[in-house]
C-alpha cells in the first residue's frame, strides 16, 4: 500500500476523533440572563449536585424539538446552541414523529408519545409544573434520561389563586355575586363573613407553591403549619412542619386546607372522607394540585352536610367537570378551570428558566429543577 493511502487513513482517523470530541465536549458557555440569578434566588430553584457534562449519556445537544415555541423564543434558543438544529414541533403528526425521532433534546408538555417516538432522547424539559403523565411512562427511569420541569415558576400566581379563594370564602363572594347578577340588594345574604387573621391554615405539601401559599398566609395574619416529605425544616412563617404520616392531626388544627402536594401512588386519594372529618367543623378545602389527590364523592357529603364551610376548587377529577355534576351548583363552591398558574408574569419566568437549562445543558452545567422520576417529582 502506498504511502500516501496510509496517510490518508491516518488523517481521516485523527479528524474523526477530534470531530466525535468536539461534538462530546461542552459548548463554550454563553452569560445567563442577568434576570436569572434574581429569579433563581426568589423561588429558591435548585439545581442538581451534578453537572451535565458527568451525566453518562450527556452530549452537546444536536437537534431541539420545542413545543408552544413563538418565532422570537426559537430566534433565543438559537443563540444558544448556533451549532444545532432547533425547529418548532411541527402540528402535523407524521412530521412530528420525524422531528422527534432525531431529537436528543425535547422541551414539550409531558406526553407518552413523545418519549415513545423519540428514541433518541438524552433531555426531557417539561413545560410544566406536575409531571405525573412523563413518570408514569412505562421504562422511563431505565432509558437514561434527564426529566426537568417548571417547578416553582408558577408558584407566586398559584398561590395567589389560593389565598383569593379562601378570601372569597370567608367575605361570601359567590353568594354576593349571585345576588349581583340577580339585581338584588340583599345584606344578609351571606350572614356573618370570617376574618382569617388568627385562624390556622394547613399547607399539604411545603414544595414551592405550598411555600408561596404559607408566605401570604402568613401575611394575612394567619397561623400556617404544613407537611412535607422530605423533614420538619421549614422557613420562619411556617409555624410547624409535620411528615406526611401526621397529616390527619395537622387537619384536626385547620380552619382552612391548601393541597399543594404532587400527584403520586402516596397522594392520590388522600383526602378522603376521613380526612374531612378531621377538619375543624365548617373549615374551607382549596385545591390547586391535582384533582386526583380528592375523593370527589367525599368532599361533596362533607360540603352538604356542613362539615365543610366551602371549597375552592381550581382542579377537579374529571377535568373538565362533567355538565350536571353536583359540583356545579353547590353555593359554597368555588370552581375555576385549572387556570390557577395563569399570569401577566408567569411566560416570562417560564421561558427564562427553559433558556437557562438550555444554556446550562449545552455548557455541561447542572440543570434546574431536575426530576427524581422514580419518586414522581
Amino acid at each position: 500500500m502506498s504511502a500516501p493511502v496510509l496517510f490518508s487513513r491516518s488523517c481521516r482517523a485523527v479528524f474523526t476523533g477530534f470531530l466525535a470530541l468536539a461534538l462530546l465536549a461542552p459548548a463554550q458557555a454563553s452569560q445567563p440572563d442577568p434576570r436569572v440569578r434574581e429569579l433563581i434566588a426568589q423561588l429558591d430553584l435548585r439545581q442538581a449536585d451534578t453537572p451535565s457534562r458527568e451525566h453518562p449519556r450527556w452530549q452537546s445537544p444536536r437537534h431541539v424539538v420545542v413545543f408552544r415555541a413563538s418565532a422570537d423564543r426559537l430566534a433565543t434558543l438559537r443563540e444558544l446552541v448556533p451549532k444545532a438544529r432547533i425547529e418548532a414541533a411541527s402540528d402535523d403528526a407524521a412530521q412530528r414523529r420525524r422531528q422527534l425521532a432525531r431529537a436528543d433534546v425535547v422541551i414539550g408538555g409531558c406526553s407518552a408519545a413523545n418519549f415513545a417516538d423519540a428514541p433518541s432522547l438524552r433531555w426531557y424539559q417539561a413545560m410544566s409544573v406536575g409531571v405525573e403523565n412523563c413518570v408514569a411512562v412505562p421504562g422511563l427511569a431505565d432509558r437514561g434520561l434527564v426529566l426537568t420541569n417548571m417547578q416553582r415558576t408558577s408558584s407566586p400566581p398559584i398561590a395567589e389563586h389560593a389565598i383569593a379563594m379562601t378570601m372569597a370564602l370567608a367575605r361570601g363572594l359567590p353568594t354576593y355575586g349571585r345576588a349581583q347578577q340577580a339585581g338584588q340588594w340583599e345584606r344578609g345574604a351571606f350572614g356573618n363573613a370570617r376574618e382569617l387573621g388568627g385562624r390556622t391554615l394547613l399547607v399539604v405539601g411545603l414544595g414551592g407553591i405550598g411555600t408561596e401559599v404559607a408566605r401570604r398566609a402568613d401575611g394575612l395574619g394567619m397561623r400556617v403549619i404544613a407537611t412535607r416529605n422530605s423533614g420538619r425544616l421549614g422557613p420562619d412563617f411556617v409555624a410547624k412542619v409535620g411528615l406526611p404520616d401526621e397529616l390527619l392531626a395537622l387537619a384536626a388544627e385547620a380552619d382552612v386546607v391548601v393541597n399543594a402536594a404532587p400527584l403520586t401512588p402516596a397522594t392520590t386519594d388522600l383526602f378522603d372522607a376521613e380526612f374531612f372529618n378531621t377538619m375543624k367543623p365548617g373549615g374551607y378545602f382549596i385545591n390547586i394540585a391535582r384533582g386526583r389527590s380528592v375523593v370527589q364523592d367525599d368532599l361533596i357529603a362533607a360540603l352538604r352536610s356542613g362539615q365543610l364551610g366551602g371549597a375552592g376548587l381550581d382542579v377537579t377529577d374529571p377535568e373538565p367537570l362533567p355538565a350536571g355534576h353536583p359540583l356545579w351548583a353547590m353555593p359554597n363552591v368555588i370552581i375555576t378551570p385549572h387556570v390557577a398558574g395563569n399570569s401577566d408574569r408567569d411566560d416570562e419566568r417560564f421561558w427564562l428558566l427553559i433558556n437557562e437549562n438550555l444554556r446550562r445543558y449545552v455548557a455541561g452545567e447542572a440543570l434546574l429543577n431536575v426530576v427524581d422520576i422514580e419518586r414522581g417529582y
